[in-house]
């Protein structure tokens, strides 16, 4: 049983600057939520209710929205304001959310050492802050721990993606496959630079259930990419030693680490929301109608 769950909010931001020298690009909004808390719901409706976030300093103002505000509460209570007042009152009841903090970055693997007193040798959960994925019937989180409690071994979240795109990302290496959506794997390679290097067309996207040997794998893994510890490398020592599965999961992934990726969640969820959805319709479809008049204009 998977019952907790670790998400990864290092990093800059750069490609967000320069609001992200002020406010953490987990923090940035969808609508009227931080992106961090739609992967906190995801863990949530998967069925895990213990969640650390690993964040980097000056990234406090993520602590800051998992805290109860009773003087805020309060003033929306008094100000006839209760439906917000409601709001902010469960957030910090969806989950049991800790913190931890990557102080130095050393790269991922060594900010996933920080988590292992907390996972206390259990299989968990492990979600990246830069991807945001939907499906409201089946969490993809779910789909995974699934996959997991079937086999019993690490499953990796992936997705078929085709030239250019997926040499944005770490590319399994097909051992077998075992069913139309499950393959034992042998490895990962990150980021291949031309068509000849790729293994599958099957992309990691942020989405893992891990065994606990993963740290002291992780303890034992040479540094790798800019002298820093890597999960990639990490997962290829444990997929060897004790196997590892690559599933396609089910659902729509948000690349929110990129600024097309965020305006695209953005609109999709603008266009889902019961209260905007119909109004935001009609706007865009009145936008398209003279887009190219309005802002592709040529002489």
């Amino acid at each position: 049983m998977v019952k907790k769950g670790v998400i990864l909010c290092g990093g800059l931001g750069t490609r967000f600057l320069p609001i992200t020298k002020a406010v953490p690009k987990e923090m940035l909004p969808i609508i009227d939520r931080p992106v961090v808390d739609y992967i906190v719901d995801e863990a949530v409706n998967s069925g895990i209710k213990e969640i650390l976030i690993i964040i980097s300093p000056n990234k406090d103002c993520i602590k800051e929205y998992y805290q109860p505000n009773p003087e805020l509460y309060q003033k929306l209570m008094e100000s006839g304001k209760q439906d917000y007042a409601r709001v902010i009152d469960q957030i910090p009841q969806k989950a049991n959310v800790s913190f931890d903090v990557q102080y130095i970055p050393k790269g991922s693997g060594d900010a996933l050492l920080i988590a292992q007193e907390f996972v206390s040798g259990e299989p968990f959960a492990l979600m990246l802050g830069d991807d945001v994925m939907y499906n409201d019937q089946n969490p993809v989180v779910k789909q995974l721990i699934s996959v997991y409690e079937k086999y019993q071994k690490t499953v990796l979240g992936v997705q078929r993606r085709t030239p250019p795109e997926i040499f944005r990302y770490g590319v399994i290496d097909i051992l077998e496959r075992l069913e139309p959506d499950v393959y034992d794997m042998k490895g990962i390679l990150e980021k291949p630079s031309s068509v000849d290097d790729l293994t599958s067309d099957l992309a990691t996207l942020g989405r893992y259930i891990l065994t606990p040997e993963i740290f002291e794998i992780l303890k034992k893994t040479p540094l790798g990419i800019n002298n820093e510890l890597q999960l990639t490398d990490g997962i290829n020592l444990l997929a060897q030693q004790s196997g590892a599965l690559a599933y396609v999961f089910e659902g729509r992934r948000y690349d929110m680490g990129n600024k097309l990726g965020s305006l695209e969640a953005i609109t999709e969820y603008a266009l889902r929301d019961q209260e905007l959805g119909k109004a935001y319709k009609e706007y865009l479809t009145e936008l398209l109608k003279n887009i190219q008049k309005v802002f592709f204009k040529t002489n």
